[in-house]
C-alpha cells in the first residue's frame, strides 16, 4: 500500500471507532471513492446506512478551509435540496448520506447551466451566516506565507498571478458578500436524474463574491461564451449586460490565481498522491493567457464602473 493510501487507511480506522459508536456497526469494509485531492474519500455502512466519510487531509486550514463553515455551509445545502445531509461531524472527518449520483461531465454541467444556476442563486440569497470569508487576493497572501514557513518560495508564475490579483480586487471589491461554495470542480457537482444537480464538498465555503462561484464554475468546466450567457441569463432572470459578462471574465482569472496558488502550496503540505505542480502549471498558464486576452483592459474598466455590486453587476 502507498504512503497516502496507509495514512488515509489509518485515519479512517480511527475515525471509525467513533463512528461506529455514534452511527451504529461497520457493515462491510470501506470502499475508497476516487477523485478527492484534499481529503481522503470512503463509502461506508454503518447501522444499515450508506455514508461518505471524507477524512481531512493534511494541514488543510492552512488552505483556508474552517471545518465550521463547512458543516454550516453543508446544513442550509441540504435544507436547500441541493446537496447531501450532514450526518456527522467529527475533528478529523466529516460525514454526509450517501447519494446514488455520478459526478457531471463538462457536457452534463452545459446542460444543466439554468439548474446549477439555481442552486447558486439559492445558496448566495440563503443569508446563511459562515464563520470565514473567501477573497482571493487575501488567500493568496496567506498561501505563499505557508510556503515560506515551510522553507520554500513561490514560483515567478505565482508572483504573476497576484499582480493580477491586485488589478483585478479594486474592480470587485464594492460588491455585497454573500455565502458562496468556492471550489466548483466538475467532481463536486453530481448528477441526480435528468435534470436535477447535487453540489458537494462545502469545505472551502465562506463569505465571499457571488461571481467567483460563477467564474469557477465556468473556467474549470471549459465554459464558452455561449454557455456564460446562458449561465448569467439564468442566475440573473434577465439578459446579461456587459458588467456582467466582464465580472465573469475577471471572476474566471481569480479562479486560475487561487487554483494555482492552491497546488504550490498543496504541493509542501499534501498527504495525496497527485501531482500539485503541474496542477499549478496549468492554472497560471490559462490565467497568464487571460491577461494578455487583448480585452482585459476593457474588462477591468466594466466591471469597476460604478454601481457594479454583485447583484447589479
Amino acid at each position: 500500500m502507498a504512503g497516502t493510501e496507509q495514512a488515509g487507511a489509518q485515519r479512517l480506522e480511527k475515525a471509525l471507532r467513533a463512528l461506529t459508536v455514534r452511527l451504529g456497526p461497520l457493515e462491510g469494509a470501506p470502499r475508497p471513492l476516487s477523485g478527492g485531492i484534499t481529503n481522503h474519500n470512503f463509502r461506508v455502512q454503518l447501522g444499515g446506512s450508506q455514508y461518505v466519510v471524507r477524512v481531512h487531509g493534511n494541514d488543510t486550514e492552512l488552505l483556508g478551509i474552517d471545518r465550521a463553515a463547512e458543516r454550516a455551509a453543508s446544513e442550509v445545502a441540504a435544507r436547500l435540496g441541493i446537496a447531501p445531509a450532514p450526518a456527522l461531524a467529527l475533528e478529523d472527518c466529516l460525514v454526509t448520506r450517501f447519494l446514488a449520483a455520478e459526478p457531471c461531465t463538462a457536457r452534463e454541467i452545459r446542460a444543466r447551466i439554468e439548474t446549477i444556476a439555481a442552486a447558486l442563486r439559492d445558496f448566495h440569497s440563503s443569508g446563511a451566516t459562515l464563520p470565514s470569508a473567501f477573497w482571493v487576493p487575501d488567500l493568496l497572501e496567506r498561501y505563499a506565507a505557508a510556503v515560506r514557513a515551510r522553507g520554500g518560495s513561490t514560483s515567478p508564475a505565482y508572483g504573476a498571478a497576484a499582480r493580477a490579483c491586485a488589478q483585478i480586487a479594486p474592480a470587485l471589491a464594492a460588491a455585497a458578500r454573500v455565502p458562496c461554495h468556492n471550489d466548483l470542480l466538475a467532481g463536486n457537482v453530481l448528477c441526480a436524474g435528468e435534470e436535477r444537480v447535487q453540489i458537494v464538498d462545502w469545505e472551502y465555503a465562506g463569505i465571499g463574491h457571488p461571481y467567483f462561484d460563477l467564474g469557477n464554475l465556468a473556467v474549470n468546466n471549459e465554459l464558452e461564451d455561449g454557455d456564460e450567457e446562458r449561465l448569467l441569463a439564468a442566475y440573473h432572470g434577465e439578459p446579461p449586460s456587459e458588467r456582467r459578462r466582464a465580472t465573469l471574465k475577471l471572476m474566471r482569472v481569480l479562479s486560475d490565481a487561487r487554483e494555482g496558488a492552491w497546488g504550490e502550496l498543496q504541493s509542501y503540505i499534501s498527504d495525496v498522491e497527485f501531482d500539485f505542480g503541474r496542477y499549478a502549471r496549468v492554472h497560471f498558464e490559462r490565467l497568464q493567457a487571460a491577461v494578455e486576452h487583448a480585452d482585459f483592459p476593457r474588462w477591468l474598466a466594466l466591471a469597476g464602473e460604478e454601481g457594479s455590486g454583485a447583484t447589479t453587476a
